[in-house]
């Protein structure tokens, strides 16, 4: 199943010249928890990839400006193709022309749950909206993530793939869940 997830994930990327994990034939030790990785990505722009462990894979997002510990702050999350286990591993430079080209850095990594009623996890994403609880070295407490819809450009995505599973905004907002755990 990881193996079809990561399909887009591999054919962004020439791994004759990247050092990127290309997540075949990884060994990645099975965890009964589900793990989280925060990357420093000085790529075009900087910013720090949200990798939270979910089906095999990792979900991804592209966060601006990286997590702000401020409930009241909003950061932009772009919804990225899913990337291997193994890339929790990952430091290094991804070579100038590459996908990602710049410089990864491990930020933060722990382990994540679903906040009770979100325990179906693919549902709660197809909903839009994702509250966990983050434990890490950095990262403790509650956070959420909800897919953003400006009608403006929904109504532009629906008009040029009419018909397609594409128009489904890949823009989320990330922030500190001002509630007190498990509230």
């Amino acid at each position: 199943m990881a193996t079809k997830k990561l399909s887009r994930y591999q054919e962004m990327r020439d791994f004759e010249k990247t050092a990127e994990p290309s997540g075949k034939g990884a060994k990645v030790a099975k965890s009964n928890r589900r793990r989280f990785v925060i990357q420093k990505h000085a790529a075009t722009r900087l910013h720090y990839d949200l990798r939270l462990e979910h089906d095999g894979v990792f979900k991804s997002w592209a966060v601006t400006r990286g997590p702000s510990f401020d409930p009241h702050d909003k950061r932009l999350a772009v919804e990225v193709e899913d990337h291997p286990l193994d890339y929790g591993d990952f430091e290094g430079t991804i070579p100038k022309g590459q996908y990602g080209g710049g410089t990864v850095q491990l930020w933060d990594r722990g382990y994540w749950a679903p906040e009770p009623g979100m325990e179906d996890v693919d549902k709660a994403l197809a909903k839009g909206e994702l509250k966990f609880v983050a434990e890490g070295g950095r990262m403790h407490g509650s956070w959420v993530i909800v897919r953003w819809r400006d009608p403006y450009r929904r109504r532009l995505a629906d008009d040029c793939q009419r018909g397609s599973h594409r128009s489904r905004s890949r823009r989320w907002r990330a922030r500190r869940d001002p509630r007190p755990l498990g509230g």
